[in-house]
């Protein structure tokens, strides 16, 4: 959990299957104001030339929504950490581990059942919001009822209330499921970008005003759930929807059945962080643990900066065009090649330039995560496939092809730290990168007979990923020997320089379909967007 805000259940831990359930993939329909009958479609269907633009759009306004919440977030942070307590900050963060469990529960998944699903009908829509709404209040009124019990578990009794009134995060996500589903469904990424982005920097202002006025814990509470507010209450005025009484258990059931298997691969991931940070914990120490944290949350704040907007808007389009073959793997395979251009530099500079960037950004005392992140950021480089696989398969509407993956991969990835514990953190992360191997190879038979195609297609960008992590990590790591007596500051910037000049001469001579790729997602974006100003007018 990040300090001060309670992480959605897809935050979690990303190693090595890289599997986080990132924002669900919709379908290629708009929503309209006006719903018309009960059983009346909500959408209606956008063309081809439509998808790409939006797509395009979709990850520059993501992309400046994760900046602005992450800019706004840090400099927050800097402030709460000197107005507050560690007790207030951990008080909380005990907190986050119990509440994404409970929205689980009260989602069951329908959400992603919502955006991939071929017509979403005004009852199928009202049946999903009246089980989220009362799903979520019984199970809040639980989270009240058992506090105490919690409280317990972590030996804390100031955990007890501060979970009784986060309670109501649960409702309040679940109350906002159906309208965020709709808005992803249309590919109204502008509109979901500003409602985080507005959310997040209400919640931080009220926050530090009230850790000003001496209220401790309080404030920590209170940004997380007016981030929730904001956000739900924005959702529902850009959804311009309103649910009816309708209710069926048809749909209920089908749904149910969907949904349980999305809840499944969450509930997997869960456990598996859980037992990760357990076997960590009791085989090497509390320390051990902060450290690897550390390493591990360092690769992924560099993913939500520079590459998780591309994830969930390629996979909205992989949902819109799942019944033609050819375009759906041709936009995977472009997908792919443009994910691993564009999380492949900032993942060599970590692995190469960890020793200076760690000291720098979180102090001396943190020299232990190095060599972990160094590991972890190769291993992140090699799963970033799975990231659009998972997607990939929500679109198809095949969910239970990933739980059994997801399974097998986080089973085999908590034994690999049961065994790797007694060599320490660097063998733990070395483990995980056997791992990723595995998961990648794994993933390139599944998502080979998913689209139709041989294996030796799907692996093929990876041939493109080892010579840009090979010729740039090399020119990364020859910058750092001879920088080796500059500044850090200095350093890092010859270590950047020489991996940007060694990625950008790879990509140009062996992926240019890249280049022309991203180039035309910055094109087709500022034209949707000079449309859009064109139409506010």
């Amino acid at each position: 959990m990040t300090r001060g805000r309670v992480r959605p259940a897809h935050e979690g831990r990303t190693f090595p299957g890289m599997r986080r359930l990132v924002p669900e993939a919709p379908r290629p329909e708009a929503v309209v104001e006006d719903a018309g009958l009960p059983d009346a479609p909500i959408a209606g269907t956008l063309q081809p030339p439509a998808i790409g633009g939006r797509a395009a759009s979709g990850i520059v306004w993501m992309t400046l929504q994760k900046w602005v919440i992450r800019i706004f977030g840090f400099a927050t942070i800097v402030l709460l950490a000197r107005l507050l307590a560690p007790e207030d900050f951990g008080t909380v963060a005990a907190a986050g581990v119990v509440l994404p469990f409970f929205y689980l529960l009260a989602d069951l998944g329908f959400a992603a059942y919502i955006v991939q699903v071929q017509e979403a009908d005004q009852r199928m829509l009202s049946t999903a919001f009246w089980f989220s709404l009362t799903a979520g209040a019984v199970l809040s009124g639980v989270l009240v009822a058992t506090a105490p019990l919690f409280g317990l578990a972590f030996s804390d009794d100031r955990v007890v209330p501060v979970l009784q009134v986060l309670s109501a995060w649960v409702v309040l996500t679940a109350v906002g499921s159906v309208p965020s589903a709709m808005l992803r469904r249309a590919m109204r990424f502008r509109a979901i970008a500003a409602q985080g982005a507005i959310g997040a920097v209400v919640a931080q202002v009220v926050a530090v005003a009230m850790a000003l006025a001496g209220l401790g814990v309080a404030a920590l509470v209170a940004q997380s759930l007016v981030a929730c507010a904001v956000t739900t209450a924005l959702a529902w005025h850009a959804a311009k929807w309103r649910p009816t009484l309708a209710f069926s258990r048809e749909e209920f059931r089908r749904m149910a059945g969907f949904g349980s298997q999305v809840l499944s691969v969450e509930l997997v991931a869960m456990l598996r962080a859980s037992g990760e940070a357990a076997v960590i914990s009791r085989t090497l120490g509390v320390a051990a643990l902060g450290s690897m944290t550390i390493a591990q949350r360092l690769v992924q704040i560099v993913q939500e900066l520079t590459g998780s907007a591309i994830v969930p808007v390629t996979n909205v389009a992989f949902a819109k065009i799942r019944d033609s073959s050819a375009r759906l793997r041709s936009a995977y395979l472009r997908a792919l090649r443009l994910t691993y251009a564009a999380l492949s530099l900032p993942m060599v500079v970590i692995a190469v330039g960890a020793p200076q960037l760690v000291p720098l950004l979180f102090g001396d005392q943190w020299t232990a995560s190095v060599a972990p992140a160094q590991v972890l950021a190769v291993a992140s480089v090699l799963a970033l496939g799975a990231w659009l696989d998972h997607g990939l398969f929500y679109g198809l509407g095949r969910p239970g092809t990933w739980l059994v993956y997801a399974v097998v991969i986080d089973a085999l990835t908590l034994a690999t730290t049961i065994v790797a514990a007694q060599w320490g953190l660097v063998a733990i992360a070395w483990g995980f990168l056997g791992v990723a191997v595995l998961a990648t190879v794994v993933r390139w038979f599944l998502v080979a007979r998913a689209l139709e195609t041989s294996v030796g297609v799907v692996a093929g960008p990876c041939t493109y990923l080892v010579a840009v992590v090979a010729v740039s990590g090399a020119a990364g790591w020859g910058a750092g020997v001879l920088a080796a007596g500059a500044p850090t500051i200095l350093a890092l910037l010859a270590i950047g320089a020489a991996v940007l000049v060694g990625h950008a001469a790879v990509t140009a001579v062996g992926a240019r379909d890249v280049v022309r790729d991203a180039a035309g997602i910055l094109r087709r974006a500022a034209v949707r967007r000079g449309q859009e100003r064109r139409a506010d007018r």
